[in-house]
């Protein structure tokens, strides 16, 4: 089977982003099995990350652009909320927060690597104390310990998987509760399906370890779409309430 680069991987993320994002806006028009489906998506753009810490120049400035671009999206958040309050539409995506603070613990434990003694241990103190920040991004509870599963055995992939499947059963036991009947219970899972993260791990080994596609526009797609899109479905809902 053809494998795919880091472009195309994006790009089928991107799509399936939408579609979840098209169902929370309008959920009336769009089914409940967009959600579910695209559970793989940030988890994927988790394990970017992680391969393009190993590969860019600049392992700070990486990690300052994301938090800049997270800065961005709080700010333009809170005016979009500001100016579509009277309709209650929000906005509280922000996976670039989640992605900086990921980053963040990674480059500490990258940064310690070349420390010896007190320090060393110092820096692994703190970056393990971030971690529990986690549950106050979108998706941390899944994406910090995704993405240190996905760093620390990024060389062997059996106990990377092994990794994933305990963090899978954890969450699904977490997710699951019976309801009065089982399309209920159903619908409940496919809601809150965040173990479904697992099935990232398909595309994970569909990866060639190619950037693909390598200019400004593939660059920051990422940057500007999530944002930009999300902010004109919300201007969308609030036009159609």
């Amino acid at each position: 089977m053809k494998k795919l680069n880091a472009f195309q991987l994006k790009i089928i993320a991107l799509i399936v982003m939408l579609m979840d994002h098209l169902y929370f806006a309008f959920p009336k028009v769009f089914p409940l099995w967009f959600h579910p489906l695209s559970r793989f998506v940030a988890p994927l753009f988790v394990f970017l990350m992680v391969e393009g810490l190993f590969h860019t120049k600049n392992k700070l400035k990486y990690n300052l652009r994301l938090f800049g671009w997270a800065i961005f999206m709080e700010i333009g958040n809170f005016i979009i909320n500001k100016g579509l309050v009277s309709r209650e539409v929000v906005v509280n995506n922000n996976i670039f927060m989640t992605l900086a603070l990921g980053l963040t613990i990674l480059n500490l434990f990258e940064f310690s690597k070349n420390k010896e003694g007190a320090k060393k241990v110092g820096i692994i103190v703190f970056s393990i104390v971030l971690i529990p920040l986690g549950v106050f991004t979108e998706g941390g509870m899944v994406l910090i310990p995704f993405a240190l599963i996905t760093y620390f055995f990024r060389e062997n992939k059996k106990k990377a998987i092994i990794g994933y499947f305990v963090l899978f059963l954890a969450l699904a036991l977490m997710s699951y509760a019976p309801y009065d009947t089982f399309q209920e219970t159903i619908e409940m899972l496919m809601f809150n399906s965040d173990f479904l993260f697992i099935t990232a791990v398909p595309f994970m080994l569909l990866y060639n370890g190619e950037r693909g596609v390598n200019n400004k526009f593939s660059k920051y797609l990422f940057y500007v779409f999530y944002p930009l899109h999300l902010w004109i479905l919300a201007i969308m809902e609030f036009v159609l309430k």
